[in-house]
């Protein structure tokens, strides 16, 4: 063996998917390593809700960005470990820097805004909610309410009264269709 960490078959084999576009290898990975970088993401930003949006992140980028990956520096699991690691960071940065926005607003002192991520911010937003409107109505309601509102799978199932296998599958469909939005805006965007 020369000392190099190689990759699972399996694992290969789903980024190698990924990298070639296959729409369904990014619900592979998801269904394989959501709890993982999950409880990570949590470990780090310590709040549900934080962690879930990090989770979400994490797959978008992977979705959007899967040259990134580089399977001669280690295992997939050690990539996404790293990645959901710095998300997670970022996570709490923004966090802070909200909170000594809100103190600063509370004592009466002026906010400044930060114009790069007010700009980064609002086409983000934009391109979600273009992606959001290429959704079906189902998809549309499930993620709403899981996203916006902050319900589980389980929660959602009961307020759309469907089974809550059929509230993973719209939640994870909406999401890849979501990924698929932006991974093309971003290669049109490159042209």
């Amino acid at each position: 063996m020369d000392g190099t960490h190689r990759a699972p078959w399996a694992e290969r084999v789903l980024v190698e998917r990924l990298t070639r576009g296959d729409e369904t290898a990014l619900t592979d990975l998801y269904d394989r390593y959501a709890g993982f970088v999950y409880g990570l993401a949590l470990r780090t930003v310590v709040d549900r809700q934080a962690a879930e949006d990090v989770t979400q992140e994490v797959f978008v980028s992977l979705w959007e960005n899967p040259q990134r990956i580089d399977s001669g520096r280690g295992t997939f699991r050690g990539f996404l470990a790293t990645l959901t690691h710095r998300r997670a960071v970022d996570a709490v940065r923004r966090e802070e820097a909200r909170r000594r926005r809100e103190s600063r607003a509370a004592q009466g002192q002026p906010d400044v805004p930060d114009i790069a991520d007010a700009a980064v911010r609002s086409d983000t937003s934009d391109r979600v909610r273009a992606a959001l409107r290429e959704l079906s109505e189902p998809q549309r309601q499930a993620l709403e309410l899981a996203y916006f509102r902050g319900y589980t799978y389980r929660q959602v199932a009961d307020a759309l009264d469907i089974p809550e296998g059929t509230a993973k599958s719209r939640l994870r469909l909406a999401l890849e269709r979501i990924a698929i939005h932006l991974r093309r805006e971003n290669i049109e965007s490159e042209r």
